[in-house]
C-alpha cells in the first residue's frame, strides 16, 4: 500500500471530527416540476468522474449504483454481513482463485454495454486496471494494485510499469492481467485473499475504454455502462450533473434488485460549494417546502439543528453508525516513554469529548480504532476502563515514567467551533491528570502537516474508515512505517511509529491463504498496537441525514458507507 491510500478516507475521516465536513458533495435549487427527478444536494464538490480516480466513500456509492458497473459489487442490504458480501456484477460469478490466492479469473457477462452502444470486453478490464498504474497522470484514486500485481520494481520500489501513456515496462503489465476471450486473469506478486472485497469496494479494476480515453483530460468525462447516462457526458465539478436513463443499459445482465433500482427518471446532482451550502439544505428539508420534497442531500445535519429534529421532522431523518473512526496519533519522536502515552490514554475523556461533539447523535466512545463493522474488530484490554477518564491511574503512570510533573504536551487538531469545545474537554482530562497541555487548531490544510517528522506536535487528531471491510485496509496503511516512512514525511503513520515485530504481523497477514488467517494476524498485530499506544481511540462517527416528504426508499447500507442508498431511493409523484 502506497501513501495516496490516506486521500480518500482521512479527508472522508476529516468530516468525523467537524461534523459539517465530509467526504461528499452538496447543493443548490431543486426541481418542482418534475415529479420523476430526485434532486441531490451537494455541499462540497466531488474529486473526479473517472472511476479510477474516484476514491471518497459518497462518490463510489452514487457512482457504483447509477453510472459505473464493476466485476463484483456489495449489494443493497442494510444486514452487515450479507452488505459486505461481494456478488457478481460484470463478472458471472465473485471469482476463482488459484495458487494460494495469488491468481485470480473472472469472466465477463454477455451483452454488457457502454452507453455508446460498444461491448464491455475482456480488454477493457485490462486496460482500467492498467490506468493506475500511470499516476502521474490518473492521481488520487486507490493504488493497492501497484504492490500486488506481479510487476517488477525500479531501485526505488516502483513498478517499473509506468502506465498506459507512456507504455514503459507494458510487457510486464501484459504477463500480469491477461485476457482469453471474456476472461481476465489478474497475477499477484503476493496472495491476495481479499481481492474480492477489494474490486467490489473500490473502482481500480473497472474496465474503461480505450478509445474513450484522454488521460488527465478524462476526470470529468463520464462514459457510463449502468443505469443512467450524463447529459452532455461531462461532469462539473462545481455545478454538478443531471443524469438521464441509459438506453444501452440492459437490466436483464443486472440485479436490479439487489444491486441497482434506478427508480427516479431522472436525477439533478446539484453542487453549491459555498461554506454555508451544507446547513442551508438541511433547513431547507426541515421546511420541506414544495421545490424539496423530492431532494435529498450529502450534507450531514450540524449539531445545532439537532434540536429542530422533531415532529414530522424526526420522521425524514435518519441517524446511523459510519464507517469512520477518529483517534489520537502519539509522536514516538517525541513521547518515547510507553507509561506516557499509557497515561494519556487512561485521562482521557472520552464521553465527555463526544457529548461536546454533539452527543449521541453526533458518535459514541471507541476502545479500538478498528471500526466495529470491519471484520477483525475485537475488544483490546489495554483500552478498555472507565470512558470518563481516571485521572488518579494517569497520575501513578507519570510517575512511574519519572517525568517531571505538569509535563507539558501540545495537541495538534483540525481547527472548527465544534472541535475547539471537543478538545477543550481533552485538555480538562489531561490536565487534572498531571499534563500541561497546550491545544494547537490547525486551519488550511492539515494531514500534510502532521505528518511530517519533523512536526511540532506531541499528539495529534486523526481519522480513519477502511477502504473495504477488512483491516487489511487499516492498520498496514496507519502504522507500517514501510510505505510511509521518507525523508520528508511519515505518510499516514501520523505518529511517525517503528515496530519491526508490528510489520512482521503485517507481512503474516499479507501472506494468508484465506481471510480467517487474515484476520488472526491483524487481530494479534492490533493487540501489539494497543499495548505500545500507537494510537489513541477517541470515537465512531454517526451520520445524521434529511430528506424531502416525497422521497421514498431512504435508508443507508454498508456498501454505501452509510450514505443514502442511492440505488434504493425513489420519489412520489
Amino acid at each position: 500500500m502506497v501513501s495516496k491510500f490516506r486521500r480518500a478516507l482521512s479527508v472522508g475521516a476529516a468530516g468525523v471530527l467537524g461534523l459539517t465536513l465530509a467526504a461528499c458533495g452538496g447543493g443548490g435549487d431543486s426541481s418542482d416540476d418534475d415529479a420523476s427527478t430526485l434532486t441531490v444536494l451537494h455541499h462540497t464538490p466531488y474529486e473526479s468522474a473517472d472511476p479510477q480516480r474516484i476514491y471518497y466513500g459518497v462518490q463510489l456509492a452514487h457512482y457504483r449504483r447509477l453510472v459505473y458497473r464493476g466485476l463484483l459489487a456489495f449489494p443493497m442490504s442494510e444486514d452487515e454481513q450479507e452488505g459486505t458480501t461481494p456478488v457478481p456484477d460484470l463478472a458471472t460469478d465473485t471469482g476463482t482463485s488459484s495458487q494460494g490466492g495469488k491468481v485470480w479469473k473472472f469472466t465477463l457477462k454477455e451483452g454488457v454495454k457502454w452507453e455508446d452502444g460498444s461491448d464491455i470486453t475482456c480488454e477493457d478490464v485490462k486496460y482500467g486496471t492498467s490506468r493506475v498504474f500511470a499516476n502521474d497522470v490518473i492521481t488520487g484514486g486507490p493504488n493497492y494494485t501497484l504492490s500486488y500485481l506481479d510487476i517488477p520494481t525500479d531501485k526505488d520500489g516502483a513498478p517499473v510499469y509506468k502506465g498506459p501513456y507512456s507504455g514503459k515496462g507494458q510487457e510486464f503489465f501484459d504477463k500480469a492481467v491477461t485476457c482469453d476471450d471474456r476472461t481476465v486473469t489478474f497475477r499477484f506478486n503476493k496472495p491476495w485473499a481479499d481481492f474480492p472485497l477489494a474490486i467490489a469496494g473500490m473502482m481500480m479494476a473497472d474496465p474503461y475504454k480505450k478509445e474513450f480515453d484522454e488521460g488527465a483530460k478524462s476526470q470529468w468525462k463520464i462514459l457510463s455502462n449502468g443505469p443512467y447516462k450524463v447529459e452532455g457526458g461531462t461532469w462539473s465539478k462545481n455545478k454538478g450533473a443531471t443524469l438521464v436513463r441509459n438506453e444501452e443499459y440492459d437490466p436483464s445482465t443486472d440485479e436490479p434488485d439487489l444491486l441497482r433500482k434506478a427508480l427516479p427518471d431522472r436525477i439533478e446532482m446539484v453542487v453549491d460549494p459555498s461554506d454555508t451550502a451544507g446547513e442551508l439544505f438541511n433547513d431547507r428539508l426541515i421546511k420541506n417546502s414544495p421545490k424539496d420534497q423530492r431532494a435529498i442531500t450529502i450534507a450531514r445535519v450540524a449539531p445545532n439543528q439537532f434540536p429542530k429534529i422533531k415532529g414530522d421532522v424526526a420522521e425524514r431523518y435518519v441517524n446511523t453508525l459510519s464507517p469512520y473512526t477518529s483517534y489520537l496519533s502519539p509522536n514516538f519522536k517525541r513521547l518515547t516513554d510507553v507509561n506516557v502515552r499509557r497515561a494519556l490514554a487512561v485521562a482521557l475523556d472520552s464521553e465527555g469529548y463526544v457529548t461536546a461533539l454533539g452527543g449521541e447523535r453526533a458518535a459514541e466512545t471507541s476502545e479500538n480504532i478498528i471500526n466495529p463493522t470491519v471484520p477483525g474488530w475485537s475488544e483490546l484490554d489495554a483500552f478498555k476502563g472507565d470512558n470518563a477518564g481516571d485521572p488518579a491511574a494517569a497520575k501513578k503512570l507519570l510517575q512511574e515514567a519519572g517525568v517531571k510533573t505538569p509535563f507539558s504536551i501540545t495537541l495538534g487538531y483540525m481547527a472548527s467551533p465544534t472541535n475547539d469545545k471537543a478538545m477543550a474537554v481533552v485538555k480538562e482530562s489531561w490536565d487534572a491528570a498531571g499534563f500541561k497541555t497546550r491545544l494547537e487548531p490547525l486551519g488550511d490544510t492539515y494531514y500534510d502537516v502532521i505528518s511530517k517528522p519533523d512536526d511540532e506536535y506531541d499528539i495529534t487528531w486523526a481519522g480513519w474508515g477502511a477502504d473495504w471491510p477488512s483491516a487489511m485496509t487499516v492498520l498496514p496503511a496507519l502504522f507500517d512505517s514501510r510505505p510511509n516512512f521518507s525523508p520528508t514525511t511519515c505518510g499516514q503513520d501520523y505518529g511517525c511509529y517503528q515496530s519491526k515485530e508490528f510489520e512482521t504481523l503485517v507481512d503474516k497477514a499479507a501472506n494468508a491463504a484465506d481471510l480467517d488467517s487474515q484476520v488472526a494476524a491483524l487481530q494479534e498485530s492490533n493487540e501489539l498496537l494497543a499495548r505500545d499506544v500507537a494510537y489513541i481511540p477517541l470515537d465512531v462517527t454517526k451520520f445524521n441525514w434529511l430528506y424531502g416528504s416525497k422521497v421514498t426508499g431512504f435508508t443507508t447500507t454498508p456498501a454505501s458507507s452509510s450514505y443514502p442508498e442511492i440505488g434504493l431511493i425513489g420519489v412520489e409523484d
